[in-house]
């Protein structure tokens, strides 16, 4: 079944927004960002809203802002029986019946299709500086610095800050290091990389340390939980 392309509804004063499955990213970000809005959400590639959901799908603003699941207040999905259900709402407080957005997410189809999403924004930033640098991660772990993407790659650890151009200069200036604006390159490798695991210190390709992720070029992380197949296998028994 062919899933919908539209903004269904967009509310800037709550930053929130419905839209359909087959919402292609880039066109998303297009419209938000006409009301200095976006999805903070910035996987490889140019995926629909569906995509990102049942694929678990991020990228270096995973740091800050969290994956999918973080960003999704609602769904209307389209289960194995043809039943349509829907879980959440389309504000930022309501919280009612299972979440079933959490649940898709990272379900890579095999509970249904994902129909309609409710999402979760965030403003465009005033500025943005990224920082290359030596630094141990530790140190700047336990900082005041509140970055908005730490990605790791070749012994370098890239720093985006994100905000006020006041605030943007002084974390980035307590830092030391090279300006740069390496984040098209890093999603490059993050795509080239298909396996993802938990990150436990070890060498890596491309590690995104604050949520402890590594990508890398064989395993991959678990996404399908036996509590999600035991929902899947009672979806599918439904008479």
């Amino acid at each position: 079944m062919r899933t919908g392309s539209e903004i269904v509804e967009h509310e800037p004063g709550d930053l929130t927004c419905i839209v359909e499955g087959g919402i292609l990213l880039s066109a998303l970000q297009g419209a938000l960002a006409e009301h200095g809005q976006r999805l903070s959400l910035d996987p490889p590639g140019d995926p629909t809203l569906a995509a990102c959901l049942i694929d678990d799908l991020s990228g270096p603003l995973r740091h800050r802002f969290g994956t999918m699941r973080d960003l999704v207040l609602g769904v209307t999905v389209l289960l194995p029986d043809g039943t349509r259900a829907n879980s959440g709402g389309k504000v930022v407080k309501n919280v009612a019946g299972y979440d079933l957005g959490k649940l898709f997410c990272g379900s890579q189809g095999r509970l249904g299709s994902v129909e309609r999403l409710a999402l979760r924004l965030h403003p465009l930033p005033a500025a943005a500086r990224t920082i290359v640098t030596r630094a141990d991660w530790q140190a700047l772990h336990h900082s005041q610095l509140v970055p908005s993407a730490v990605d790791i790659a070749d012994g370098l650890i890239h720093v985006l800050f994100e905000g006020s151009q006041r605030a943007v200069d002084a974390q980035a200036g307590a830092l030391d290091g090279e300006e740069a604006d390496p984040w098209a390159e890093l999603r490059a490798l993050q795509a080239s990389l298909p396996g993802r695991i938990r990150w436990n210190g070890e060498p890596a390709p491309l590690v995104r340390p604050g949520p402890r992720v590594a990508c890398v070029a064989e395993a991959h992380e678990p996404v399908w939980s036996p509590l999600a197949e035991r929902v899947r296998e009672a979806m599918c028994n439904r008479s």
